[in-house]
């Protein structure tokens, strides 16, 4: 049974079936930084994925939180910033995944990662070995969400040459790169299974869509599709993926959006 918690930008959910069984999946938080954060970390700008760029923080002792609070923390005086940031406990969006954020390092023209990749940044402190399964299996989700395949990850390295993600490289060998893929092609399989994927109902419901009067502006048809996917990636249930993938399109369609197929 999913529920979530909702205050003023911020969004938590949590499978508290498996809470209580003991077999908890990692929290999804959508925390936004606010668009006034100093260094234009935020800047605001439209964005249309196409890529989904993986970082390691290069500190190794720090959380998710921590990496959260960070951005918004007066010391930091650098321009640069990231979509999602995991640890072994948790998932915390921060900034919208169809906005811009600078973590690819290569400027700020059309084609760079900046302009066109979701930034995912892996922490390196606790049990690194979970993070790195949370990891894999939220690159999965993400990638199911938007009918993607593993040919749509990046290193930070593609963009800009940097050493990153570090603990993937060892020596100039990037066997630690390859067996991430690895694990989020098998997330992914595994997700797959049981026949169909969420894709195949959001092309149904994209059919039967009438592309009527809009009733809200894209703003907030937008900032209501951003909930339901942070709750879209809390559940397995594949019946409520679909609802959720079937509701955001009903919004897309309220405020005059084509609909999406994953």
């Amino acid at each position: 049974m999913l529920k979530f918690f909702l205050s003023i930008n911020y969004v938590d959910f949590k499978n508290w079936d498996e809470e209580e069984s003991g077999k908890m999946d990692v929290n999804y938080r959508v925390d936004h930084i606010p668009r006034t954060t100093p260094n234009n970390r935020r800047p605001g700008t439209r964005m249309e994925p196409t890529t989904i760029t993986i970082h390691n923080t290069g500190n190794p002792s720090s959380t998710a939180r921590n990496e959260r609070a960070w951005l918004t923390n007066q010391l930091n005086t650098r321009t640069a910033s990231y979509h999602i940031v995991v640890d072994d406990r948790e998932a915390i969006e921060v900034i919208p995944l169809n906005e811009v954020a600078w973590h690819a390092g290569d400027g700020s023209r059309s084609s760079s990662g900046n302009r066109t990749s979701i930034g995912i940044e892996i922490c390196e402190s606790g049990n690194y070995e979970r993070t790195l399964q949370r990891a894999a299996q939220l690159v999965a989700e993400l990638l199911l969400e938007r009918n993607w395949g593993t040919d749509r990850l990046r290193r930070h390295y593609d963009w800009s040459g940097k050493n990153c993600p570090r603990i993937m490289n060892a020596d100039g060998n990037w066997s630690g790169w390859d067996s991430f893929v690895n694990r989020v092609s098998q997330s992914l399989n595994e997700l797959r299974g049981g026949g169909g994927t969420v894709s195949d109902q959001a092309d149904d419901d994209a059919q039967i869509i009438d592309n009527g009067g809009v009733t809200m502006t894209v703003e907030d048809a937008n900032k209501i599709i951003r909930f339901l996917s942070a709750a879209y990636m809390a559940t397995s249930d594949r019946e409520a993926r679909r609802e959720f993938n079937r509701l955001a399109n009903e919004l897309r369609k309220a405020s005059g959006q084509e609909p999406v197929s994953g």
